[in-house]
């Protein structure tokens, strides 16, 4: 099993800047990537980054390209998501996730741990 932490949300203005954390513990060698989704009210969860464990490979939806970044700190076993530029639009639940197949990331189903989410509030 691999446990999933988020921090770091909260309530900002338009044009602020949050930085996300999710720390891993337990089986972290059987990860091979991870990824950030955010569930907004009523709507649908909904891919935002994902990174490989080992490469360090990215990738980003659209909506987020440019503002948002996801790296990780393999000795930390921590994975990052700074969210610069933010609107009222990416308001939402944001959830850490954990694959350890490397197979569709930008797929919620193909996760196969997540943690308990962080509420990230932006107002305009």
């Amino acid at each position: 099993q691999v446990q999933l932490v988020e921090s770091g949300g909260g309530l900002v203005q338009a044009g602020d800047s949050l930085r996300l954390s999710c720390a891993a513990s337990g089986r972290t060698f059987s990860v091979s990537a991870m990824g950030w989704f955010r569930q907004a009210p009523g709507k649908e969860r909904e891919f935002v980054a994902a990174i490989s464990w080992t490469g360090g490979t990215t990738y980003y939806a659209d909506s987020v390209k440019g503002r948002f970044t996801i790296s990780r700190h393999n000795a930390k076993n921590t994975v990052y998501l700074q969210m610069n530029s933010l609107e009222p639009l990416d308001t939402a639940v944001y959830y850490c996730a954990a694959d350890r197949r490397y197979s569709n990331l930008f797929r919620s189903s193909e996760y196969d741990y997540w943690g308990q989410g962080t509420q990230v509030t932006v107002s305009s």
